[in-house]
């Protein structure tokens, strides 16, 4: 899939989606945040956008980025909305082929998942070097596909945790895996409707 054919793609998956008017974090940066003092915080693929609002509100001074332009104008507008305009930016990237500039104490990267031709390790590594020391890398995939999935592969294969943690390969002398497992939880789609689902959660901690 090409880059054009990409954009295409999200942008046709944003569109067929309500917007967000009560954005909600996911449960997973939830409970690994809150108990976090704010910071700088880069938002992966921001989507709806319920993270990266979330952590605007906690005092975090956000960039969300998405290869979206739909994802990207309601979360600009949602940020407004709520009075967060000074708290949260938006950045439109390519991750194939850019990454926003900077240093930060958070990276967030939640189901980013595509068809297109990206290199996820590569560009989960070059997040774990863009943290600030003391910095957190937050990755949660899926382990198991949602009835409301894009990707309703009968066939899917979810690499582990530990599968995923050794091709981002972040030096441990460096960056400290502190978690790598596979939680299930009761999600609700975008719809409304509700399914139990498996998440594959990494947090890596830059120590220097």
């Amino acid at each position: 899939m090409s880059s054009t054919d990409a954009v295409a793609f999200w942008d046709g998956v944003h569109s067929a989606r309500p917007p967000i008017t009560d954005p909600r974090p996911n449960d997973v940066l939830a409970a690994v945040v809150s108990p976090l003092p704010p910071g700088r915080a880069l938002d992966l693929g921001c989507g709806g956008g319920g993270d990266a609002v979330w952590l605007a509100r906690r005092g975090w001074q956000v960039t969300a980025i998405d290869i979206s332009a739909v994802a990207l104008t309601r979360l600009t507008d949602l940020a407004r909305a709520h009075g967060l305009d000074d708290a949260l930016t938006t950045e439109r990237h390519d991750l194939a082929d850019s990454f926003p500039r900077g240093e930060f104490d958070l990276i967030c990267a939640h189901y980013l998942h595509t068809p297109a031709d990206l290199d996820r390790a590569a560009v989960l590594r070059r997040a774990g070097h863009a943290l600030r020391a003391g910095g957190r890398l937050l990755v949660v995939d899926h382990g198991s596909t949602a009835p409301w999935s894009w990707n309703q592969d009968p066939d899917p294969r979810y690499p582990s945790p530990a599968e995923t943690a050794a091709r981002v390969d972040l030096d441990p002398a460096i960056w400290s895996l502190e978690r790598a497992t596979a939680p299930t939880r009761l999600a609700t789609g975008p719809h409304g409707s509700t399914a139990e689902v498996t998440d594959h959660v990494l947090l890596w901690r830059r120590s220097a």
